[in-house]
């Protein structure tokens, strides 16, 4: 296959991130205006039949590399199978999700393929059979479009999680499995042992469609109790602010930031939070936001949808009460 648009997926124990759903969604609008195929690529272990899924989403064709090696990501072991793969393809346009691992191997990809790379993308439209890709700049204070050099093949770009729509363009498709042998190195020199997971139950704040953080002003970390009683009941998860990390009231897995994780859920409910430049560049693109803080010129409000100005102790026991009522 040479030319059209190719998806990079994120397979993890034993499925698929909601992100490759959201990257197959966008590639297929993507290859829709160029007028072309969509393929995809996954890499993982115990794949099996499973990525016929992506059919769904528009992917006519999958590649699978199903290899033990491969169930967790290693830059070593995806850079050179995906290398192999994407080189025998020859696509114009390749997305892959902004993901923490996707961040880095989008970077070491661009660079053994010696292209170009549009990183954490909020948006991409094709004119005159041109894919030209937005993503922000300065903490997301600005927006700048970016077009490739017509000799930079393919077209890299990741987009950031929980922008683009999941769309389902054929329920019952699915797509054509190709299994390849993937080009594993065989000797890697840095292998993953073990993985440690948090909690279980505990919901991704990068996929997370409503997030409620907690700041400075939850003076303690007994206090997010009562933010963890508020997300349980939206299905929401539970983020924190730098300050509130520092203080060691909660993980640096929880901080939401320009040092911590950048969310776009659907709504963001920031609760004693004042709203600090960094915090803001990790959070500024959720769809809605709504601001809890006793201080009236906090900077949080110029950002947020909705402000409460209110004491939180007062306002959060009673909101909550407000939305299990609601529940029933």
């Amino acid at each position: 296959m040479a030319g059209g648009v190719c998806v990079l997926t994120e397979f993890q124990d034993g499925d698929f991130r909601k992100v490759s759903y959201e990257v197959a969604s966008e590639g297929k609008r993507v290859a829709d205006a160029l007028g072309c195929d969509l393929c995809a690529v996954v890499l993982g272990s115990g794949i099996g039949d499973k990525a016929g899924v992506l059919g769904k989403y528009g992917v006519s064709r999958a590649i699978v590399a199903d290899d033990e090696r491969l169930a967790n990501y290693t830059a070593e072991a995806y850079v050179p199978v995906l290398s192999e793969i994407l080189k025998e393809l020859e696509p114009d346009v390749v997305l892959l999700p902004a993901s923490l691992n996707g961040k880095d191997l989008g970077a070491r990809l661009a660079a053994h393929l010696q292209t170009g790379l549009a990183m954490d993308c909020t948006e991409f439209k094709v004119e005159d059979g041109t894919i030209k890709a937005k993503r922000p700049l300065f903490a997301g204070k600005c927006f700048g479009w970016y077009e490739w050099d017509s000799s930079a093949r393919p077209q890299i770009a990741s987009c950031r999680p929980n922008v683009f729509e999941r769309t389902v363009v054929d329920e019952g498709a699915s797509a054509e499995i190709s299994a390849v042998t993937p080009a594993v190195p065989s000797e890697l020199k840095v292998q993953v042992v073990s993985v440690e997971k948090e909690e279980g139950g505990k919901i991704d704040l990068t996929e997370a469609e409503v997030i409620v953080s907690g700041g400075r002003g939850m003076k303690g970390p007994e206090n997010f109790k009562m933010l963890e009683e508020l997300a349980q009941l939206l299905g929401a998860a539970v983020g924190a602010s730098r300050a509130a990390v520092d203080a060691g009231w909660r993980p640096h897995s929880d901080q939401v930031g320009q040092t911590g994780k950048v969310v776009t859920p659907n709504l963001y409910i920031a609760v004693g939070i004042s709203g600090a430049i960094q915090h803001l560049a990790g959070m500024g693109s959720s769809k809605y936001i709504v601001a809890v803080n006793k201080d009236p010129d906090a900077p949080i409000f110029s950002k947020a949808d909705y402000g409460i100005v209110e004491d939180l102790f007062k306002f959060i026991p009673i909101f909550t009460e407000e939305v299990k009522k609601a529940k029933g």
